[in-house]
């Protein structure tokens, strides 16, 4: 009787269900929809907060909530970097922190999904990917169309494209570990290929490790600048916290243009331009975040070019004993190089852009002579470490062939008197003996005595 009872489906056996992946259609669609959804509403919910603090504290603003909705819109599709245009300026110059934060609520996102989908494999990552990139790129163009383009406005395509690309790469990189596509490329990838990109990663965080360094160091030093600059252009507490806020959202932005300074290329901001050579002054915009910038050009900056070269030397020395033949390890230094010139063209890109039409468009990193000089400073000095530091092959054929012939020697010395050729001596002699019998022979019958009777000289 009790097989005929039903019985309720306890927690335990939800979870049982759950661990071996035996989800209805329904929870599936409802797990892929709150990723793909869930990073777009959290962060227009974050850039309204932001905004509503920062209209609510200034003294000179109204706050007003359907005004800080709108408002929240555009500010999500500047986090994607998608160019703003505000009363017909173009503003391309975004906050890559604003972009640094909804890639992480992305790849956060996704990685939460596959988890609780239990994918394992690199095929269902796409299950995943795919509706998370729809979706933001969907919700990009429904802001861009629904904005007013005389006050605010987008251009449709790259509010459709930018946000449906970094969305798919986020996502793409949340999933990477959990659904084994880091795996599977340390199948396909040769050994040298993967030291190199790892070596690369190295270097590239080294290197925005030296603009953050010098750009703080040159901060510090003008920390009362920056306080003027707050006072100045920020009375109050309220625009002073926004000041701060916009100073924070472009802090990596000011990162890179300090990395580009450092390895050469250099950057402009409207009519100034510097480079560790040269420099030519103009007005800058009061932002408390430039307030490190140099008045005049100083005779020591091209020693600070020892920086991204001593990082080129850490790549180098981290590669000394990846492999005993030195041209192998210089491929792999080049490979590194690569990565890291690649990196500081998408970090320059996005780092510079228009900023409107007045005296301080455009912000110009050379991103194609950045990269150049970037992989210069990871291949050469790297390469010298590599080369010279590590283990070097010995010549194989001197030590392998050697020993060989002399084991030989000795067995030839030794068969030599075994051979059998003494028989065949004395029977060379031994023939012209024998063709000699016949002549002897002839000799000893005409010197045998004839008969008396039959002497022919005797007569008869």
């Amino acid at each position: 009787m009790q097989l005929l009872t039903p019985r309720s489906v306890g927690e335990n056996e939800v979870n049982e269900l759950r661990e071996t992946g035996e989800l209805g259609a329904t929870a599936r669609t409802k797990i892929v929809l709150a990723a793909a959804f869930g990073p777009l509403i959290a962060g227009y919910a974050l850039v309204a907060a932001l905004f509503a603090l920062v209209t609510a504290l200034a003294s000179i603003s109204h706050f007003s909530v359907p005004g800080v909705l709108r408002a929240a819109g555009p500010g999500l599709l500047a986090a994607y970097q998608v160019p703003i245009t505000i009363t017909g300026s173009s503003l391309g110059v975004l906050p890559l922190l604003g972009t640094a934060v909804v890639g992480a609520l992305v790849a956060g996102s996704a990685s939460h999904a596959a988890a609780r989908l239990h994918y394992r494999e690199p095929g269902q990552a796409v299950n995943v990917v795919a509706p998370i990139a729809a979706a933001h790129a969907l919700a990009g163009i429904a802001i861009a169309l629904s904005l007013d383009s005389a006050r605010v406005g987008a251009e449709p395509l790259p509010a459709f494209l930018v946000p449906g690309f970094v969305a798919g790469l986020c996502a793409t990189a949340g999933l990477a570990n959990r659904c084994g596509i880091i795996a599977a490329a340390r199948e396909y990838l040769d050994p040298v290929a993967l030291r190199g990109l790892r070596a690369g990663a190295l270097g590239m965080a080294g290197l925005f490790a030296v603009g953050a360094l010098v750009f703080t160091v040159g901060l510090a030093v003008s920390v009362g600048t920056a306080g003027t600059l707050f006072g100045t252009n920020a009375p109050g507490f309220g625009s002073g916290v926004g000041m701060l806020l916009l100073s924070i959202g472009y802090l990596p932005n000011a990162v890179v243009g300090t990395l580009s300074f450092v390895a050469g290329p250099g950057f402009s901001l409207g009519s100034v331009s510097l480079t560790p050579f040269s420099y030519r002054g103009g007005n800058v915009p009061g932002l408390p975040l430039l307030a490190g910038l140099p008045e005049h050009a100083a005779h020591w900056w091209p020693v600070l070019m020892l920086l991204p070269a001593a990082v080129g030397v850490l790549v180098g020395w981290s590669l000394r004993d990846s492999d005993e033949d030195p041209r192998a390890r210089l491929r792999t230094v080049g490979i590194a190089g690569a990565l890291v010139g690649f990196g500081c063209v998408l970090l320059g890109t996005l780092a510079g852009g228009r900023l409107g039409s007045g005296a301080f468009d455009p912000v110009a990193i050379p991103v194609g002579l950045l990269s150049v000089a970037a992989f210069g400073w990871i291949v050469v000095p790297g390469g010298l470490v590599a080369w010279f530091a590590g283990p070097r092959r010995a010549p194989a054929p001197a030590v392998v062939e050697e020993p060989e012939p002399e084991d030989e020697e000795p067995v030839d010395e030794a068969e030599e008197p075994e051979e059998p050729e003494d028989p065949e001596e004395p029977e060379e002699p031994g023939e012209p003996e024998e063709s000699e019998e016949p002549e002897q022979d002839e000799d000893s019958e005409a010197d045998e005595p004839l008969p008396t009777g039959e002497n022919p000289e005797q007569p008869g």
